[in-house]
């Protein structure tokens, strides 16, 4: 909601008292807001260091209790070994697999193998394991190889179809050769290793996660990630880094996609890697929490001041109720200055210039009263038209001359006026008259007025902006307003006979020039068509020679009246001189113009004039064409009907003859 809508719809905020309240309110709520977003990024820092000092020490204590139980197995396992030595007699084996019971609290099952790496022993015992080929196994390998305690990448159990691990130890003969190994099967999801992460609160959304230097997840709240691969190193570059055996904390995203903080601890013996994630806004709660309750408080505390606020203002602007009712006494004569009695500066400094400005407004008064008069008297005596407007457009005076021209009353507003002007000029006078009242520029117009009594006007309008000597200020417009009708009227016949044959009251050759050019503008940029037809009359200097000039005017004049009725209203017929005619036709296919052209010769080989018994008759001789992309102006065009209507002539006169422009198939112009 912006502040001019609140003031418009809550008169309280339209007085000082009020909006200086808003002011007040507006500013107390805006430093509160600096200091919540100040403590908001300070308590987010403090969070931050807190919530990753937990994650560092969560993160190192269960790395520690895993480490201590991946070392109880590997020790328990060296134990047996120690026990069963390098023996490879499967009895004997499984008889102390048997005896060594109390091994399957730590393991989900115990494989004794050979240095071939075949199963001799197991237990509980599993058909099929006894004698199965671990010698290509990842573990086999890498416990043979270095003759050190192992754990194994995880793998999917043949028979449980769960998630496993491998706890391996060697087995050595008396020259400390390899002789097997004992492997302690571990299943990942029951095998105590990860109890207390399962147990691990950090909020809602927080949690632990295990995987293996190779990236392989071993433990995950989501069980369908277990034994699958972490995320891309671009995704999370923490979490590769903890792979590559680093250990400490940062904040980065997680696997859903959320910023959160990351804790990561190495497991050395294992070779694993324990993180701790926790997302950011799970983090933040508790902070937002207070927040938001440090709002409330305040806001609260600005609701309570706010009576306080208001007496202290009311106390406040009390001197400025006296200058505001001192100022209408002035206004109603009943004091001729203010006189305040308060030690505010601003105020007193107010009351003197209001008091010199009403000096300067009470001589301003007199004077224009006197100007007002003389002027008055002269724009009565001025036989010309003349007006007066103020800035906001309104006609203030109009003088009996303009009132006697207009045909109307001395109360006749600005838009009254404007409703008398014609269609076509009224938009443009409106626009031009606020323009010249925005920006104190001369209204300079010639309009169309139409009196009550329907006679339209033709006026010329000039207006300028009268300015005072004093102060440059100014009063408004003053125009001076001529009756041009005569005028306008003598200029249009002018410009119709320069362009009109007045025999036939058709076009000269002049005239049809000029919307040749504008035809042939159009065509070239628009490629609008348009067609040219070109002719004279056949048989008619017998008619001049026998019946006289007059007869033959009277056959032109009927000939051009025939013509002009058979073309379209938009198509141009011009009279070019003595018995020589021209039609344009705008947006005209060669097609279409021949039929015309047809017409045309049919309607006039009717025409016929009769002096002393004898019937005069004429045909014509047409030539017709159109412009095209060579065409350099349009004399080419004239050129070609020209050409046309001579051949006509050769053909033996009454005839019409197409002149196809070069790049046209001849053929199309009949389809």
């Amino acid at each position: 909601m912006s502040l001019s809508f609140l003031f418009k719809k809550l008169p309280f905020f339209r007085t000082l008292k009020g909006r200086l309240l808003l002011g007040l309110l507006v500013t107390l709520l805006t430093l509160v807001a600096f200091l919540l977003g100040l403590a908001w990024q300070v308590g987010k820092t403090m969070v931050l260091e807190t919530n990753m000092t937990h994650l560092r020490y969560e993160a190192r204590l269960l790395a520690d209790e895993v480490t201590q139980q991946v070392e109880l197995r590997f020790q328990a396992l060296q134990r047996l070994s120690e026990i069963v030595g390098y023996s490879d007699d499967p009895e004997w084996l499984s008889y102390e697999l048997r005896h060594n019971g109390t091994l399957m609290s730590w393991f989900d099952g115990i494989v004794v193998m050979d240095r071939n790496g075949y199963v001799v022993a197991d237990w509980p015992s599993v058909v099929g394991r006894v004698g199965l080929d671990t010698s290509e196994s990842e573990f086999f390998k890498m416990v043979r190889g270095t003759r050190q305690p192992h754990m194994s990448e995880p793998f999917i159990g043949r028979a449980s179809k769960m998630p496993m691990v491998v706890v391996s130890v060697p087995r050595l003969d008396d020259r400390g050769e390899f002789a097997g190994m004992i492997g302690g099967v571990l299943s990942l999801d029951s095998g105590g290793l990860f109890n207390r992460l399962a147990k691990v609160r950090l909020g809602e959304e927080g949690y632990a996660g295990v995987a293996t230097a190779s990236g392989n997840i071993l433990y995950h709240p989501i069980s369908s990630l277990i034994n699958t691969r972490v995320s891309s190193e671009v995704d999370n570059p923490l979490l590769h880094q903890a792979l590559d055996g680093w250990q400490g904390d940062g904040v980065g995203e997680l696997v859903n996609g959320q910023v959160g903080l990351q804790s990561y601890a190495q497991v050395w013996p294992a070779n694993w890697v324990i993180g701790l994630f926790l997302p950011n806004h799970q983090a933040q709660l508790p902070l937002a929490g207070f927040i938001r309750q440090l709002a409330w408080m305040w806001l609260l505390l600005a609701i309570l001041i706010m009576p306080l606020l208001w007496w202290i203002l009311a106390r406040i602007l009390t001197p400025l109720n006296h200058l505001e009712t001192q100022i209408g006494e002035v206004g109603l004569g009943k004091r001729q200055s203010v006189d305040l009695a308060t030690s505010m500066q601003e105020l007193q400094q107010v009351a003197s210039t209001f008091n010199r400005v009403e000096g300067e407004r009470q001589s301003l008064v007199e004077h224009l009263h006197e100007r007002q008069a003389f002027l008055d008297t002269v724009l009565s005596a001025v036989p010309q038209g003349m007006f007066v407007a103020d800035f906001d457009g309104a006609i203030t005076y109009m003088n009996p001359a303009l009132l006697g021209m207009l045909g109307i009353s001395s109360d006749w507003t600005m838009g009254a006026l404007l409703d008398q002007i014609h269609d076509d000029d009224r938009n443009g006078a409106r626009d031009m008259w606020q323009y010249s009242l925005s920006s104190g520029s001369d209204f300079v117009r010639q309009l169309r007025f139409t009196r009550l009594d329907q006679e339209v006007l033709w006026l010329d309008i000039h207006a300028r902006v009268v300015l005072l000597t004093q102060g440059g200020h100014s009063l408004g417009l003053v125009g001076v307003v001529k009756d041009v009708t005569e005028r306008r009227q003598q200029e249009a016949l002018q410009r119709w006979e320069a362009e009109h044959d007045p025999l036939t009251g058709l076009l000269n050759r002049r005239g049809f020039e000029r919307r040749l050019e504008e035809a042939f503008a159009d065509f070239q940029k628009t490629s609008t068509p348009s067609a040219l037809l070109m002719f004279d009359l056949d048989h008619f200097k017998p008619i001049n020679d026998e019946g006289g000039h007059a007869l033959g005017d009277e056959m032109l004049r009927r000939i051009a009246q025939i013509i002009a009725w058979e073309v379209r209203r938009s198509d141009h017929v011009a009279r070019q001189g003595g018995d020589e005619f021209g039609v344009l036709l705008p947006s005209c296919t060669l097609s279409q113009a021949q039929l015309i052209a047809e017409s045309l010769r049919q309607a006039v080989s009717e025409v016929s004039v009769t002096n002393e018994g004898k019937e005069y008759r004429v045909t014509l001789s047409m030539g017709v064409t159109s412009f095209n992309d060579n065409d350099s102006g349009i004399d080419d065009a004239l050129s070609r009907a020209d050409a046309a209507s001579y051949d006509a002539k050769s053909l033996g006169r009454d005839s019409v003859v197409v002149n196809v422009p070069d790049e046209i198939d001849p053929m199309t112009i009949f389809d």
